[in-house]
Parts: C-alpha cells; structure tokens; sequence
C-alpha cells in the first residue's frame, strides 16, 4: 500500500525512520574504531603551553600531580593515573616528577591509548621512562582490583 502511494505522489512523502541515526552509539567504548576516529587528537591544533610554575617546591609539585592524576575528566584516565600516582610519586626524584608532570599536559585519551598500548606515543614520548612505567602499570598484571585512591 506505502509503495502503491509513493508511486501516485513522487516527492510528496518522506519516511520518518531514522534507523541508522539512532543505532549510531554516541558514547562508543573503549578500544573501538568509532572510540579510536572520535578520540584521535587532531595534529593541527598545537596544544597549549603549560602554566610557568617558578620556584615550585618538590612537595607542591607531587601533591599538585596527584590531584592532576585524579582530576582528569574520564574516568578511565582518572583510574590509570590516580593508582599509578598513588604508588609511584613517593619514589621519583624531581627530574621524573616533572616529566611526569609534562605528560599530564597531554590530552587524556591520548594518554589512556599510550598507556593501554593502543596507539603508539609520538617520538616526544617514544623512549620515556615514566610512560613505560605507566605502560606496566596499565597492564595490571598482577590483575588487582584497582578504584580510586582517597584523597589525602
């Protein structure tokens, strides 16, 4: 009957179902290829310089970077850096807290996708020694139930 009546009158209907718009996720998961071309960081906008911090003393860098570790935005980042800071930043000497501290002035999915092994680091951070050890970190090998760390 539908067809009989779009024949009579070209042009004069539309059909109302938009199938394919609504089975379109808008919040993929992680690891997927729709999650992968959503989050990729576009190459042409250069990000922002980090705030000057002169004469930061080294207990206010590492409490400054536990809640930056904390305080990403997504949740998944959030779990990655939070746990990785909660056991790591009392042992690193200042050179590695501040190249830490650079890293976080990366985007968060960009991180999340290095650490997780996902995507490869660009050539800044390709031989980085805190992103390796935030690489052994996400792995969880140990397989430990992780959650978020309380703040101190």
């Amino acid at each position: 009957m539908l067809s009989r009546t779009l024949r009579r009158f070209p042009g004069q209907f539309r059909l109302l179902s938009r199938t394919a718009a609504v089975r379109a996720d808008p919040w993929p998961l992680p690891h997927t290829p729709e999650h992968l071309a959503y989050t990729a960081s576009s190459s042409d906008n250069p990000p922002l310089p980090p705030l000057p911090r002169p004469n930061e003393q080294v207990s206010t860098l590492r409490a400054r970077l536990v809640y930056q570790s904390r305080k990403r935005g997504t949740l998944e980042s959030d779990l990655i850096l939070s746990t990785f800071a909660c056991e790591h930043l009392a042992n690193m000497s200042e050179a590695e807290l501040r190249e830490y501290d650079k890293l976080l002035d990366e985007a968060d999915w960009d991180i999340y996708y290095w650490a997780t092994e996902e995507r490869a680091p660009p050539e800044r951070w390709a031989g980085s020694a805190i992103l390796e050890k935030l690489k052994i970190h996400a792995r969880n090998e140990g397989k430990v139930v992780r959650r978020m760390p309380a703040l101190q």
